[in-house]
């Protein structure tokens, strides 16, 4: 007997396939979240689907290019089938293409990927009508819930849905919206590598950047492992592990590029490294973002969590934002962006969050405002990119604890005349700058730590002091 518990995480559904999960665990979920929607709950929210004005009865679905995807996608369309709605299958896609077809079709929608994870690995990212998350507290409890109690009774779904399946490929009308979001058209010619890691940017990246479709841009992309094959044959699609990186930057420097982009398994995260193959923070890239976006609207706020760069804050405010300090995670931050009208959003993890994108996360977007902020000057972009850098940051490091309350409360206890604070796991603020985070893992043993400091030797220094607290 399969237990939800175990796959259902804080903000999507991720398991091994098929020792945690397989297709009868996605069909019981798409039929559970049928009844969700139907039912217009988890959200606060009345009636159904919370008050979309989409299509009440159609759900969209895509997949991404791992094996085991296309048969998961079709057991959950069966599930929601079975009970009377209808599904659109937009079929391969990155996640940002699915949040782009439930913005613009206003319906909900499922994407199949287990994102960076590896082979064996799936998942599902839900959302209701015009991308908003679902999370544990937003509808995804319920849906283990109502999930887990078909799965125990046992009993078969509808054997033949009559509801219908559409296909509808969406991949041109992405792009050209995206075109219509940001203007490439007239910026300097830009060599760059694209590390597509085997996933969805192989299949996004040419039709968007590309002129496979639409008309060229001032663009010469260098592909990198653009083949689709979710059995990763040449580096895990995870660009935030340096690890993973390392091909790019080789690269970049072999061809002489202006610039690289790492795109991760369901590309909706996108890394950068600069024309000396050197990796730019995606704290810097959120600074960046975050002035262009208020050049063009003045005064807005722009979300950043409370682990990026203190950076990020002061050049908002420089350029007339209002900063606003979310928890990690894209469940909080989408949330505080709908409630603030917030015009952009940034993570450290490289998740940015458009206005203009549904208030939705999409890497592609980012690396396009990253090349027109480029493509319109002539600095190359190690230089472009110094006014957004700073301080100096350790980067997540991860330490096995045995409690991990008990060890925070410690290490606060240590800092106590210093200013903290816990929006989310302990924050510790010093007078020249420097800080701390330290944050519990909500499905692991793990305190995990970041630190920046005003000068290297500052965060070394920091870095090693509380990682000596938290490990003796």
């Amino acid at each position: 007997m399969s237990d939800l518990s175990q796959i259902v995480k804080a903000y999507d559904v991720r398991g091994t396939v098929p020792e945690q999960w397989n297709e009868r665990v996605a069909e019981a979920l798409g039929a559970a979240f049928a009844q969700l929607l139907r039912a217009g709950t988890g959200d606060g929210s009345t009636g159904r689907d919370g008050g979309a004005t989409g299509d009440p009865n159609t759900v969209v679905i895509a997949h991404d290019m791992r094996d085991s995807s296309p048969g998961l996608a079709a057991a959950f369309s069966a599930g929601v089938r079975s009970e009377g709605m209808a599904v659109i299958d937009a079929g391969l896609g990155s996640t940002d293409l699915l949040y782009y077809a439930s913005g613009s079709l206003d319906l909900p929608g499922a994407m199949f990927t287990a994102s960076h994870n590896p082979a064996r690995y799936n998942g599902i990212k839900m959302c209701r009508a015009g991308a908003r998350p679902i999370g544990q507290e937003s509808g995804l409890a319920e849906i283990r819930e109502r999930a887990q109690a078909i799965l125990d009774k046992g009993e078969p779904l509808a054997d033949e849905p009559e509801q219908p399946v559409r296909q509808l490929h969406l991949l041109p009308e992405y792009a050209a919206h995206l075109r219509g979001l940001v203007d490439l058209s007239g910026i300097r010619p830009l060599k760059v590598v694209v590390d597509a890691g085997n996933g969805m940017g192989g299949y996004t990246v040419p039709v968007v950047l590309g002129d496979t479709v639409l008309s060229p841009l001032p663009l010469t992309i260098v592909p990198l492992y653009f083949e689709l094959d979710g059995n990763f044959p040449n580096h895990e699609a995870n660009p935030l592990d340096p690890a993973n990186l390392v091909d790019l930057q080789a690269a970049v420097l072999e061809h002489g590029a202006d610039l690289g982009l790492a795109f991760d398994g369901d590309a909706d995260r996108c890394f950068v490294v600069d024309e000396r193959g050197e990796p730019v923070s995606p704290s810097a890239i959120t600074a960046l973002v975050a002035v262009r976006e208020l050049a063009k609207h003045p005064g807005s706020t722009v979300i950043h969590n409370l682990i990026t760069s203190s950076a990020v804050p002061e050049i908002i405010r420089e350029n007339g934002g209002e900063p606003l300090c979310s928890r990690v995670g894209h469940s909080f931050i989408k949330a505080d962006m709908a409630r603030t009208n917030a015009v952009f959003g940034g993570e450290h993890s490289a998740h940015y969050y458009f206005r203009d994108f549904w208030f939705a996360d999409t890497g592609m977007l980012a690396a396009m405002h990253l090349l027109a902020a480029l493509g319109e000057q002539e600095r190359p972009l190690s230089e472009l990119a110094e006014k957004y850098e700073r301080y100096v940051c350790s980067g997540e490091i991860n330490s096995t604890v045995a409690d991990q309350a008990a060890k925070l409360a410690e290490v606060k206890q240590v800092y106590q005349g210093a200013e903290t604070d816990e929006l989310d796991g302990l924050t510790v603020r010093f007078p020249d700058g420097a800080w701390i985070n330290l944050r519990p893992s909500n499905t692991e043993p793990l305190l995990r730590l970041n630190v920046e400091g005003p000068t290297k030797d500052r965060m070394i220094a920091l870095r090693d002091e509380v990682l000596d607290l938290v490990r003796r």
